[in-house]
């Protein structure tokens, strides 16, 4: 069954970081630092957008948090049908594999899309999905997470126990918030959240990562 076109429609979104005043952002897909090495499609600024629904959830998880002396850090939100086409043709690019020492050395590229770690269709192009860690507010840095934003592997699976108690107890610090105020997590990826109850589960968006695209 061919799936219908992306929309354009953007009349539910919102810049996140507008939404949710103190949340810091590190935007890695407007960046080179991320699995490909390339700027991704559709990233035309560095900024977070989140359907309402989704960044009002999240409104409570950053309540929480700051009660502990923690804020989160997001890495990636929304992400227009554009970028992950752009993943999809990196992948058949078999000779591209500059970042492979960073994010994925235990792997091959065949095997991202194998096992999960990057999809012909993603979640986060229905709005209401958020890549994100902590950060400690006295010290500035990120809680040790035991793997890094975006390493494909075991390791970065939520339940992996090969690492140390204090980076499994960070993991489900952030995991539980994120149960609490209503996101899903999935099971290959520590940082990846959904809204269970999306607005769009069966609808894909292709309008930029723009904060000026949401303001015409």
């Amino acid at each position: 069954m061919k799936q219908p076109s992306p929309t354009m429609d953007a009349s539910r979104f919102v810049v996140l970081a507008d939404f949710v005043p103190g949340i810091i952002q590190e935007i890695r897909y407007h960046s080179t630092y991320n699995f490909v090495g390339d700027r991704i499609d559709g990233y035309e600024e560095p900024c977070a957008l989140l359907t309402r629904d989704a960044a009002r959830a999240l409104k409570g998880v950053v309540a929480e948090m700051a009660a502990r002396g923690l804020r989160l850090k997001v890495f990636d939100a929304y992400r227009p049908a554009r970028a992950v086409k752009h993943f999809v043709l990196w992948g058949i690019e078999d000779l591209d594999l500059r970042m492979k020492p960073f994010f994925y050395p235990d792997l091959e590229k065949t095997d991202l899309f194998k096992l999960g770690y990057i999809a012909k269709q993603s979640a986060h192009s229905r709005g209401s999905t958020v890549d994100l860690t902590l950060l400690d507010m006295a010290t500035g840095k990120e809680l040790d997470m035991g793997s890094p934003f975006d390493f494909f592997g075991e390791i970065s699976h939520p339940s992996y126990h090969g690492i140390t108690d204090e980076q499994f107890d960070n993991r489900m610090v952030l995991r539980n918030a994120m149960v609490r105020n209503g996101f899903a997590p999935i099971d290959c990826e520590w940082w990846h959240f959904t809204l269970e109850d999306e607005p769009y589960p069966e609808t894909y968006f292709d309008f930029p990562v723009s904060a000026r695209y949401l303001g015409r």
